[in-house]
């Protein structure tokens, strides 16, 4: 008797290398995926503005990466004693007008030269709900000002085709060997409401796949739909019950690395992955000969990988053991 349906995900047909760039934007699932391929070396720049879920702001967050026109004293404005933007998240906040707008302007160069040369761009909307201030901007985080000072509203499908279509002839035209990966995230605003949280996650759901069905070299990838339909059990969510725990996410991650990962990536991620349980390794006996074996091997192994992976920074690995 079965009491499950597994998701079985195609591969796809153009697989990511660990050779390859790749930039995350979006929610917090970005910052997660990011944080995975970070931790297996992978070359990455995750949110440069900061996590932000709807498809406006994504919108605009890579459109000021193409145009790099540098932020000014317009683009800020002060709530209680920090300076902080509409277009970041919290995290690019200071007491100090011109090192917030150093650390916006510093970001937003660097996110320009990546996005110029990256193989993969990861795009994860987690909502369609929108606020609004009273001119109509839509904001990426509203930075606990009161709520009376919004218009919060549902975009629709069109609002968001309108949006992303124009965003992605862009984004070829300023890096044509770009590959664009769309996933929903699997975080349920339920903040928002049960049935208000269902209406936006359909209306993204729609959008990307229309999308994806236009346009050559856009993929769709089923975070959304591995947590919802395939787990499907509060057991693999956090005690939030909004956010999927660790069991999850590593389920997520299993897939994902093996529907979009190519071969030697998947070879090389378990060489990789043994160097990171030896780093997380501690010793019993630091000062003993058998650790001090223990070392020199990882350093050896290491710089073997090092002659045959020129193109990771190993730097982090070898001062590790070199340290110890």
């Amino acid at each position: 008797m079965e009491f499950r349906r597994e998701l079985i995900i195609k591969p796809f047909e153009e697989k990511i290398s660990i050779r390859e760039p790749i930039m995350l934007i979006g929610s917090c699932f970005s910052d997660n995926l990011g944080e995975k391929l970070k931790h297996n070396r992978f070359n990455v720049s995750i949110n440069p503005n900061g996590i932000m879920f709807n498809p406006i702001s994504i919108t605009k967050a890579l459109t000021s990466y193409i145009t790099s026109h540098p932020y000014d004293h317009s683009h800020i404005f002060k709530t209680q004693e920090w300076w902080t933007s509409w277009d970041h998240h919290t995290r690019f906040s200071h007491s100090d007008p011109e090192e917030l707008l150093n650390m916006m302007n510093r970001s937003l160069r660097d996110a320009h030269s990546f996005l110029k040369r990256t193989r993969w761009l990861v795009i994860t909307l987690g909502s369609a709900w929108v606020y609004q201030l009273e001119n109509g901007e839509v904001v990426a985080n509203c930075h606990k000002v009161p709520t009376d000072k919004f218009r919060k509203k549902l975009l629709t499908v069109e609002e968001v085709l309108s949006s992303l279509d124009n965003l992605i002839h862009r984004l070829l035209i300023f890096n044509p060997g770009l590959k664009i990966m769309f996933t929903i995230s699997p975080v349920r605003h339920l903040r928002d409401g049960f049935v208000e949280n269902n209406r936006s996650k359909s209306v993204l759901i729609q959008s990307v796949h229309h999308l994806v069905d236009k346009f050559a070299g856009l993929y769709y990838f089923p975070a959304y739909e591995l947590v919802i339909d395939d787990l499907r059990d509060y057991r693999f969510y956090a005690e939030d019950m909004v956010h999927p725990n660790y069991q999850a996410t590593e389920y997520v991650w299993q897939k994902f690395t093996a529907a979009t990962m190519d071969t030697a990536s998947l070879k090389l991620m378990q060489e990789i992955n043994l160097v990171n349980a030896a780093k997380a390794h501690k010793p019993f006996q630091p000062d003993s000969e058998a650790h001090k074996k223990f070392r020199q091997k990882q350093l050896d192994m290491i710089r073997r990988m090092e002659k045959e992976f020129p193109f990771i920074d190993w730097e982090g690995d070898l001062d590790h053991f070199r340290d110890q």
